[in-house]
């Protein structure tokens, strides 16, 4: 086994010079859970974090990515809250607390990603006139795609942004974007568009064998998440809906479009790495050279998706990656 449920933080060193836990299995008590209301009312699920002195290094809004819930990022979140971040995290409507839009439980539907791009803007508005200076947005993958179309569109306007192992592509056939989206569209036109685009298990609800595998070289990180599944059950999710797999070729094709994230004058990091087996890291890369202000801090075997729940070596070097950054581009006080 890599890790112990719990792991020294990389700041907030206590006056007896040693670092105080983190408990990632357990919401921090200085860390408040709430619901707050999209433009259309739903109802979707948000934590904050006060920030040490206050807050007073600025805030970050963390969104997280497809099938993912906040609390598999507890250790990220109470990190940078130490470090005097103000830190709000946010669940994606129709996943993890923020209800379900498809036609069960476990299927992760949406009619169109530009839903997720208008509550991220209906959002961001209240909370930056609520939050000190300078805002931030970390997101990953899936959610890094929406932060990708947000900026794109102008929807959301942060002092920097961090993008980890970004869905700008997804892994698959290499076949042209076009061809995978025609195809995409064919099949929510032979079925129900909400039934599930991929096997999940042989038994319902049950993890795919080899998961892990795709996710963390960590045991007792990737043992985190299924542990917050079988204690908080509304947080599991399964395969996307053809609808989704189709909406996503949409969206990535908004995105390839030419000079689309190159009129984004942000600070933009993306953390990836070649041996992701989930999304294009050649994607994420080349995005990294369109943006105008993009920089690239690139993993190899060392690390898959997650690289946030990565073993403590390599969530370190991503950890201190992004601070560098952020100090950087988003100093105090900016």
């Amino acid at each position: 086994m890599a890790e112990t449920a719990t792991e020294e933080p990389i700041s907030d060193i206590h006056q007896s010079g040693a670092a105080a836990p983190i408990d990632r299995r357990s919401i921090p008590a200085h860390a408040v859970e709430s619901l707050w209301q999209a433009a259309d009312g739903h109802e979707l699920r948000r934590i904050d974090w006060p920030g040490a002195i206050e807050g007073k290094r600025g805030s970050i809004l963390f969104l997280p990515g497809r099938g993912d819930f906040y609390e598999k990022y507890l250790e990220s979140l109470e990190e940078w809250h130490r470090a005097g971040w103000k830190v709000t995290a946010v669940d994606w409507r129709g996943q993890a607390g923020s209800g379900r839009l498809g036609d069960d439980k476990l299927t992760g539907h949406v009619e169109d990603f530009d839903d997720w791009v208008s509550d991220l803007e209906y959002f961001w508005s209240a909370w930056k006139s609520d939050s000190p200076a300078p805002h931030v947005v970390i997101a990953h993958s899936m959610g890094g795609h929406i932060v990708a179309r947000a900026l794109v569109d102008g929807a959301v306007d942060p002092d920097a942004v961090v993008l980890s192992a970004p869905m700008l592509g997804m892994a698959g056939p290499p076949l042209p974007l076009a061809v995978l989206h025609s195809v995409a569209r064919v099949m929510t036109r032979i079925g129900s568009p909400k039934r599930p685009a991929w096997k999940w298990s042989e038994k319902p609800g049950e993890m795919p064998a080899h998961r892990r595998d795709l996710l963390t070289h960590d045991d007792d990180r990737y043992a985190d998440e299924l542990w917050w599944r079988e204690n908080r059950p509304e947080l599991a999710m399964g395969p996307g809906s053809w609808r989704w797999v189709e909406r996503a070729y949409a969206s990535i094709r908004k995105l390839e479009a030419q000079g689309a994230m190159e009129k984004v004058d942000i600070p933009v990091l993306v953390v990836s790495t070649s041996n992701d087996r989930l999304v294009k890291h050649e994607s994420a890369a080349r995005a990294s050279e369109r943006f105008p202000k993009g920089e690239l801090v690139e993993f190899g075997e060392e690390a898959h998706h997650e690289v946030l729940r990565e073993v403590s070596e390599v969530r370190s070097r991503a950890m201190r990656a992004i601070a560098e950054f952020l100090d950087r581009v988003a100093p105090p006080g900016s």
